[in-house]
């Protein structure tokens, strides 16, 4: 039976949520930040943090869950991480960049290991401060261990093929990938830990150092690893910094001792960043940035396969993924009845608080995002799109239910912006050639959805969106694993590719040691250059 999530009552916090000593959610004061080897204390001041979760406060009102602080640390602070971070890489001559690969490797696994024991304190900070469902952020620090063992894995492979001395036209050389320098590693709120782990942890294993930001939502999470950072890495390999961005990123950017800008965002702040150092030739940057992938459902397409996939993938997290499908466009002749299907299985979804079992929608993290929302769907209607599913675009604190728009087109907003929240605009359409002339105009090319069952059209498609998106998905929603997979995208959508092995590379540089050939020179190269 539906329930207007404005007629609902309040939802209590179950005690089983609660952690020792905490009346009803964590609370942390963090002042603790790391830098040059130590655990600081940071003696100014603090940004409140407060979870995305309402409780019943005065009269009714729905109040924020407090969560605690963390350091709102200025420009000099931010130096101080950057010059312990340089001093930690020294040219390339430190301790960390000069270490073997399989002491690299060595100290990561410990990393891996440390953070092992903090495991249930990390999910229930992702789970309290961005309320994303418990179950997917056990989800999330469990693929990041894997991601961190797949990346190992990758490296050696590297290195045993690095070994080999290849003699060509009378010389030969022995190929090595060498560190960059310093690395400023930014990851997403909707992702805190495993979006930030896949630059960070690579960046590391080349021989690189960093300093870490934590994303301006999800950051609390970040301060159990403190101490797994300070005793898997030799003093100054990982720094982190806390703060408003527009406070602690500028002076690192413009300092020119960014060697490369890893950042997992939107790309109006790239491009910013991209300008400031002040010589933009010497910095590298590997992006994943904004994406509106489409779906493409047409006339022969298995309908239950198409409405399964399209729920999934537009309303996983509640939209909130860059790799969520963000409209759909449908072909006209099976327009009402996938959407009617469609609408049915968002029906069934069930909506609530993180911690309820089998829940699938939960609050938006992102304080700002609901009104931004409830101004697209205005516009979209006055432009003549139904919301047509019952209590679409209801909100109770910032608990949204998820809205279907329908017919949408393309001139409306919410079908030219990424809304990163539950709403889904469905464009029915006559002539393929319309729908591929939105994508080809499209600022965003990260992937797309393809169903049918006509391998020659499916063929023909594929061939022309390969030319606009980095993947296409036949008959699967966009995702980004598995995580040997590439994942990049086109336009403004990412920039350089990450994949267990691609990530490898973008934090390294291919380098070479040569002589003449002869069996003396062979045997010079292979005992003066070890890897291992």
């Amino acid at each position: 039976m539906y329930v207007s999530l404005l007629e609902a009552p309040a939802t209590s916090i179950p005690s089983r949520h609660c952690g020792a000593g905490w009346p009803d959610a964590p609370f942390i004061e963090q002042r603790a930040y790391l830098v040059a080897g130590e655990i600081r204390q940071w003696a100014g001041a603090c940004l409140a943090v407060e979870s995305p979760m309402t409780r019943p406060g005065p009269a009714g009102a729905q109040v924020h869950v407090p969560l605690g602080s963390l350091p709102a640390m200025d420009a000099d602070a931010s130096l101080a991480a950057l010059a312990a971070a340089s001093a930690a890489w020294n040219h390339g001559r430190g301790e960390w960049p000069c270490k073997t690969v399989s002491q690299r490797i060595a100290c990561v696994e410990r990393l891996a290991m440390l953070m092992t024991q903090k495991r249930s304190e990390v999910i229930a900070l992702i789970m309290w401060e961005i309320a994303k469902p418990q179950l997917d952020c056990a989800r999330e620090f469990d693929r990041t261990l894997t991601y961190i063992h797949k990346t190992i894995a990758a490296l050696k492979v590297i290195t045993d093929d690095n070994a080999r001395v290849l003699a060509i036209e009378g010389t030969m050389g022995r190929l090595r990938r060498a560190s960059l320098g310093v690395v400023l590693c930014m990851g997403p709120y909707n992702y805190p830990l495993n979006e930030t782990f896949t630059t960070l942890i690579p960046a590391l294993l080349m021989g690189n150092t960093v300093v870490l930001k934590p994303p301006r939502l999800g950051a609390l999470c970040y301060g159990p690893l403190l101490e797994s950072f300070r005793d898997a890495f030799p003093a100054g390999v990982v720094n982190t910094v806390y703060g408003d961005g527009e406070t602690v990123v500028p002076p690192l950017m413009k300092s020119g001792d960014i060697a490369v800008l890893a950042l997992i965002g939107s790309s109006r702040v790239a491009d910013q960043l991209k300008k400031m150092p002040p010589k933009s030739n010497r910095l590298r940057v590997v992006l994943g940035l904004d994406a509106k992938n489409p779906a493409i459902i047409l006339a022969d397409a298995d309908m239950a396969l198409a409405v399964r996939e399209c729920v999934l993938g537009a309303l996983s997290l509640g939209g909130q993924r860059c790799t969520a499908l963000k409209i759909l466009f449908v072909h006209r002749s099976v327009a009402h009845a996938f959407t009617a299907r469609f609408v049915a299985a968002v029906n069934a979804l069930k909506i609530g608080m993180p911690w309820e079992e089998g829940v699938q929608i939960t609050p938006l993290a992102d304080p700002h995002r609901i009104a931004w929302l409830k101004a697209c769907l205005d516009e979209a209607q006055t432009r003549g799109a139904g919301i047509v599913n019952e209590g679409g675009g209801e909100v109770c604190g910032m608990l949204m239910k998820p809205a279907v728009l329908y017919p949408a087109d393309t001139a409306m907003r919410i079908c030219l912006e990424e809304q990163f929240g539950p709403v889904v605009p469905i464009v029915p359409f006559d002539d393929i050639s319309t729908v591929i002339d939105y994508i080809v105009a499209s600022p965003f090319g990260q992937q797309i959805s393809l169903f049918g069952r006509e391998a020659a059209t499916l063929g023909l498609l594929a061939g022309v969106f390969t030319g606009q998106v980095s993947r296409v998905n036949i008959n699967a929603q966009c995702k980004r694993s598995p995580d040997e997979f590439p994942f990049t995208g086109r336009k403004d959508s990412a920039e350089g590719t990450l994949s267990v092995v691609d990530a490898l590379r973008a934090f390294s540089i291919r380098s070479m040691v040569a002589t003449p050939e002869s069996e003396a020179g062979r045997a010079l190269l292979a005992s003066m250059l070890t890897d291992t």
